[in-house]
C-alpha cells in the first residue's frame, strides 16, 4: 500500500493526524480536548497506572534494528488489537483500551496518539512533570501488523531473552529500542505509580479486591498526589506507599518493607554499579529524576512511530 492509499484508509476511519482535510490546527484542539476528557476521567476512577503501562506496552516493542514500519514495534496503536492483548505481559490491558474507547469515539485522533496522550496526562495529573510530547502518530490498521510476543521485560528469571541476570535482561530489552542506563534507571522510576495483581502479571500473590489489598492498595488508604479519596478497584501490591503520586519515592524505599514490591530487576537497579549511581542520584534530587523521565518518556513515546508531518503536533 502506498502512502496516498494508507492517507486514504485512514481518513475512512477517521484516525489520520494531519492531512489536507484535517489541519494541525483541529487536531491539536481535537487532542485538547481529549486530554481534558482523560483528566476527568483520572480524576474520577484512578486509572493512572494502567493508562501509562498501555502506552508503555505499546511502545516497548519497539526494534531499532528493524528498519521497517510498522515491523520495527513501538508506539503505531496495534496494542488495540485482540492478538497484542493477547500476549501474556499484556493481561488486564483491554480494561485500559475500554477507558479509552469512549474518548476515541469523540474525537478524530489515531489510536496511537491516544494512547501515548492518556500516559502523559496520567503522569501529570499524578504530580509528575508535563512531558513535552509529539502528536500526528499513523495507526497499524490490522492485527497483522502487531509485533511478536516477548519483546518487553521480564519481572522474574528465567528471562525469556536468556539473560543471566536481571540487570542484564534489562539492558537487552532496552538496548534494543535504543536507551542508555541512565535512561533505563529513570524511565524505570515510573513504578512510583502503580500495582501489580496475581490475576495479570502474577508476580504477587495479591489479587483484585479488598480482601487481598495491602494497607496501601486498601480502599481507605488516600495514595493520590493531592491526598483526594480514592484508589480505585482495590488490591494488588504497589512499589511505593503513594502509589498515585508521582514521584521519587520509588527511589527511597526499602525493599524489606513486607507491603511494597520489589522484584529482582528492581534491586538490579540499586546493585548494579552503573545504574546504582543514576538510581542514588534520583533518591537525592527529585528535580533531577523529573527533568531526566519526561526527555527518557517522550523518547519512548516516540520509538517506531510514523507521523503524518516530521515537526509533528504539540499541545504543550
Amino acid at each position: 500500500m502506498d502512502r496516498l492509499q494508507r492517507i486514504a484508509g485512514h481518513l475512512a476511519n477517521g484516525s489520520l493526524a494531519v492531512n489536507q482535510s484535517t489541519s494541525a490546527d483541529s487536531y491539536r484542539t481535537a487532542l485538547k480536548q481529549a486530554k481534558a476528557d482523560i483528566w476527568k476521567m483520572l480524576d474520577t476512577i484512578n486509572c493512572n497506572p494502567i493508562l501509562v503501562r498501555l502506552a508503555w506496552h505499546d511502545a516497548g516493542t519497539y526494534d531499532m534494528k528493524v528498519k521497517d514500519w510498522p515491523n520495527c514495534g513501538g508506539a503505531n496503536g496495534s496494542i488495540r488489537f485482540d492478538l497484542e492483548l493477547g500476549h501474556g505481559a499484556n493481561a488486564g490491558l483491554l480494561k485500559a483500551i475500554n477507558y479509552l474507547k469512549k474518548i476515541k469515539a469523540k474525537y478524530p485522533i489515531s489510536w496511537a496518539d491516544l494512547i501515548q496522550l492518556g500516559s502523559a496526562t496520567a503522569i501529570e495529573h499524578a504530580g509528575g512533570p508535563v512531558i513535552p510530547m509529539k502528536y500526528g502518530r499513523i495507526d497499524t490498521e490490522t492485527k497483522e501488523e502487531c509485533p511478536k510476543e516477548g519483546n518487553l521485560p521480564d519481572a522474574y528469571p528465567p528471562f525469556g531473552d536468556g539473560a543471566s541476570d536481571a540487570a542484564r535482561h534489562l539492558r537487552n530489552v532496552f538496548y534494543r529500542m535504543g536507551f542508555n542506563d541512565r535512561e533505563i534507571v529513570a524511565l524505570s522510576g515510573a513504578h512510583t505509580i502503580g500495582r501489580a495483581f496475581k490475576e495479570r502479571s502474577g508476580v504477587v500473590d495479591n489479587g483484585y479486591g479488598e480482601d487481598a489489598a495491602t494497607k496501601f492498595t486498601c480502599p481507605f488508604h488516600r495514595a493520590r498526589a493531592d491526598k483526594k479519596e480514592g484508589v480505585g478497584m482495590a488490591g494488588g501490591k504497589s512499589w511505593t506507599s503513594n502509589w498515585l503520586t508521582f514521584d521519587n519515592s520509588y527511589f527511597k524505599r526499602d525493599k524489606n518493607t513486607k507491603d511494597l514490591l520489589w522484584m529482582p530487576t528492581d534491586d538490579a537497579l540499586r546493585s548494579d554499579p552503573s545504574f546504582q549511581v543514576f538510581f542514588e542520584m534520583y533518591a537525592k534530587d527529585k528535580n533531577l529524576f523529573f527533568e531526566d523521565y519526561k526527555k527518557a518518556h517522550k523518547k519512548l513515546s516516540e520509538l517506531g512511530s510514523k507521523f503524518g508531518s516530521k515537526e509533528g503536533i504539540s499541545i504543550n
